[in-house]
């Protein structure tokens, strides 16, 4: 392939990748998970302090209360973190459509998960043995973790269908310009309030009467469930995850692929993780929005920090120093911009492969520590900015393995990039020499 064809196909690639990144869907649902993760984060820091911080001065009866404050955090973060989601997507595709009341479309979401939920739950009351069934509640199961792909449809689904029958302009009420705009906006969005939420309502009652089920169950059972399967198993991850990468090497945020396709159900893992470790459980997974950039993003997107302290021991182009020492800092808190727009890695052809292998090459070797139980699971979601060393430890609860494994990563990944910064260094002053 000659260089202007391949120049023509990476053009072509980059245009069809940046307008993926635009539609409008994949938009809100990144805008909505990043609005909420401060929640997540929350809950995080809670487990680690219950489970960790307050276990090492306190005991008995004294413990029991005061981890009645991270249970507490947690029934607000975790367990309600669906009944979150469909709200916060329906305001963000409301905001990206340019609607003028997204308000409306907000209770609409609401409204619409909770008439979807099963009418009648079958629960184990405490000290009893069996399960009986009761109406007219809802539970953490249901809004929480489990229903978090569930509170995605509702919220994109309920948000549409509101969309599109609100611009039906015969479906208006107009009270005329004299009446104040919160009252004129209830009125104008009256009917096709009504109408979605019957819309809703006959769905749930069709799957109650005709197939004995809930929305909730169904979509867990049938989408949820099977995707989560394939997509956070270690091959799915490592796919996608470096797909995401390679696309940020031409440019791309790899927010695109990673934030719609795995985040959510990585999510779904760490927050399950996270409730069975408050609760004294196994740990069920080992691949979770932690553990993925704990181990694959070290110093950011590519695990970059390798690359910088390459650059600094063995580097002797006077440019890549200036770069790193520019970029070291905010690559401490995994913000790489710097260093990946700077060296560039961007169309760097040499240091673009280690940029996208050295991830998944991290996080395999974290897997096989983790099931040979040479380290413990993630537990504790953490701030993405969280330095290396510090992340690991947090991210565990404390396990110092963790933190020998994040190691053992970063000075791989120095000798790893270092035959390819050379190759790069060389290209960079080949092209100088012919200009």
């Amino acid at each position: 392939m000659s260089g202007t064809n391949m120049q023509s196909f990476t053009d072509r690639f980059v245009d069809i990748s940046a307008r993926i990144a635009g539609q409008v869907h994949l938009r809100s649902l990144r805008d909505a998970f990043a609005a909420i993760m401060p929640i997540f984060i929350l809950a995080g820091l809670a487990v680690l302090v219950n489970n960790v911080v307050f276990p090492w001065v306190m005991e008995g009866e004294t413990l029991t209360k005061f981890k009645l404050w991270g249970d507490a955090i947690i029934n607000g973060t975790l367990n309600i973190a669906a009944l979150l989601i469909a709200p916060m997507i329906a305001w963000s595709l409301a905001r990206n459509k340019h609607i003028d009341n997204p308000v409306s479309a907000v209770i609409i979401a609401i409204c619409s998960f909770i008439i979807m939920m099963p009418m009648q739950v079958d629960l184990i009351p405490v000290g009893a043995k069996t399960t009986v069934s009761i109406t007219q509640v809802l539970t953490f199961a249901n809004i929480g973790t489990t229903g978090i792909f569930a509170g995605v449809i509702i919220g994109l689904l309920s948000t549409e269908i509101f969309i599109r029958i609100a611009r039906i302009e015969r479906l208006k009420i107009s009270l005329g310009e004299n009446v104040p705009p919160a009252v004129s906006q209830s009125f104008s969005s009256l009917i096709p309030t009504i109408l979605t939420l019957s819309l809703f309502a006959l769905f749930s009652a069709l799957l109650a009467n005709l197939l004995h089920t809930d929305l909730i169950h169904l979509i867990t059972t049938l989408i949820q469930q099977p995707l989560r399967m394939i997509n956070t198993s270690l091959p799915g991850t490592l796919f996608i995850y470096s797909f995401g990468n390679f696309l940020f090497t031409l440019g791309i945020h790899q927010a695109v692929v990673n934030s719609v396709i795995l985040e959510p159900f990585l999510l779904i893992n760490t927050n399950e993780n996270m409730l069975a470790f408050a609760n004294g459980q196994p740990i069920p997974h080992i691949i979770n929005n932690i553990f993925v950039p704990t181990f694959g993003m070290i110093g950011g997107t590519g695990s970059t920090i390798s690359l910088l302290i390459a650059i600094f021991i063995f580097s002797r182009q006077k440019a890549a120093k200036q770069v790193a020492r520019l970029a070291i800092t905010p690559g401490l808190f995994n913000i790489n911009e710097p260093v990946i727009f700077g060296l560039p890695i961007v169309f760097n052809i040499p240091l673009m492969i280690p940029f996208v292998l050295l991830p998944a090459i991290g996080i395999f070797f974290a897997w096989v520590c983790t099931t040979l139980g040479l380290m413990s699971r993630c537990v504790v979601m953490i701030p993405w900015t969280t330095p290396p060393v510090l992340s690991a430890w947090l991210a565990t609860a404390g396990d110092w393995r963790a933190v020998v494994v994040q190691l053992i990563i970063i000075v791989f990944g120095v000798f790893f990039y270092l035959p390819f910064l050379k190759i790069a260094e060389r290209v960079a002053q080949k092209n100088s020499e012919i200009a």
